[in-house]
């Protein structure tokens, strides 16, 4: 059985004769570099959409099909409104672009290439510098699961106090970050914000992270309130997570994110 075709026989239920999202399959390695970058590009429109954008920060990258030491990402100092297919990047773990016409965003490469070098079973990986999730980041805190959407990440993210609050250029630096990465399919980097991962796909990392957003926004509400939360059983939050936390359930919540951009904004493909 080929590696999507289980993918598809684990995540994806069995509904025939029905209109229903299936996992892309691939003729070559050029079939899927374009694939990849197509959605690469929509997920940097989604972070517009959802305001994730604050001035140069934020950075998105994915593995190269046939060269997983080479990831496509987003070019520096380009708004996330203006990325598309044609000028994205492609960097190698050193920093050093070897395919495009824009320069590399220095704290993104270190951090995204200490995250994938470390963690071979990551192909996307996402970070931006957002309202929420940097206001969650300052309390060095997991998020509890008092939520049933936040379960997809019980036990599944992890807080990362190294190099808090430090702008992270150095390579060490980097390295201290992605070797906490793990098994999660987020961080919390402490008092700097939010990272997410895809072992699948761009599309999954993107969604945990608009998923890991909009639960620190939650939550913030919740502990604003006066009323102390119930939180979710830990074998309720496990089940949730079992079913809607999977790389497959990640990729299906951003088909809709990303019909509606390529419906609004067919530019990005270009």
């Amino acid at each position: 059985m080929t590696d999507t075709a289980q993918r598809q026989s684990i995540y994806q239920p069995v509904q025939p004769g029905l209109n229903f999202p299936e996992l892309p399959t691939f003729k070559s390695a050029e079939e899927d570099r374009k694939h990849r970058k197509e959605r690469l590009a929509a997920a940097c429109r989604a972070f517009d959409k959802f305001g994730f954008s604050y001035g140069t920060g934020g950075h998105l990258t994915v593995r190269d099909p046939e060269d997983p030491d080479l990831y496509w990402t987003n070019p520096f100092a380009v708004p996330f409104a203006h990325v598309k297919v044609s000028n994205l990047i492609l960097v190698d773990h050193s920093g050093r672009v070897v395919e495009g016409n824009y320069a590399a965003n220095r704290a993104g490469f270190v951090l995204h290439s200490a995250i994938h070098e470390a963690n071979p079973d990551i192909v996307a990986s996402c970070h931006a510098h957002t309202v929420h999730g940097a206001a969650w980041a300052a309390m060095g805190r997991l998020l509890p699961p008092n939520t049933q959407d936040v379960c997809v990440f019980f036990e599944h993210h992890a807080v990362i106090e190294e190099e808090a609050g430090a702008i992270v250029v150095e390579v060490d630096a980097g390295k201290a970050v992605g070797s906490r990465f793990g098994n999660n399919k987020a961080v919390i980097h402490q008092n700097h914000g939010l990272f997410s991962a895809g072992t699948h796909s761009i599309d999954e990392a993107a969604w945990w992270f608009i998923a890991l957003e909009h639960a620190c926004r939650v939550q913030l509400l919740i502990e604003a309130s006066a009323t102390p939360p119930k939180p979710v059983a830990p074998e309720a939050a496990r089940h949730t997570r079992h079913h809607f936390g999977t790389p497959y359930m990640g990729w299906l919540n951003f088909q809709p994110i990303y019909e509606s951009l390529v419906h609004d904004q067919p530019d990005l493909l270009t």
